[in-house]
């Protein structure tokens, strides 16, 4: 269920007007030749949320956000965004129905260049159709 989630989410992100109007790139991967600011997933791991009559996974999925700016609250409209459109995800899913999805964390830091990362990790919880 991990694989089809991600490729549910790239699609459900790049599907909104509000981040395709400010994004030039949203990938499942780091994009090798897409100028900033670009959103792609970094990681995802799952392990087993099984029940005895129910297949299920936690899937934990960070997407890393890459801008340019020279405030601190440069990239903040942007990832409040990207938030929003998450947390609207579609619960329904071919093969799957999310169950639970849950911010866990979020890191921003400043690089070289002007440039910032801004690094998003939720965690789904899923359940097979």
């Amino acid at each position: 269920m991990e694989v089809p989630l991600r490729a549910a989410l790239i699609g459900w992100l790049a599907s909104d007007a509000t981040l395709a109007g400010q994004l030039n790139s949203v990938t499942e991967e780091v994009p090798s030749r897409t100028a900033l600011p670009w959103l792609a997933i970094s990681a995802s791991a799952s392990a087993d949320l099984s029940t005895k009559t129910e297949r299920g996974r936690e899937v934990r999925i960070a997407l890393e956000l890459h801008c340019r700016g020279d405030q601190p609250g440069s990239a903040a409209d942007l990832v409040s965004a990207v938030e929003a459109r998450i947390a609207s995800l579609p619960r329904t899913q071919p093969g799957f129905r999310v169950v639970a999805l849950n911010f866990l964390r979020a890191r921003a830091e400043q690089r070289a260049e002007n440039t910032r990362s801004v690094l998003l990790e939720y965690r789904f919880r899923l359940i097979a159709n």
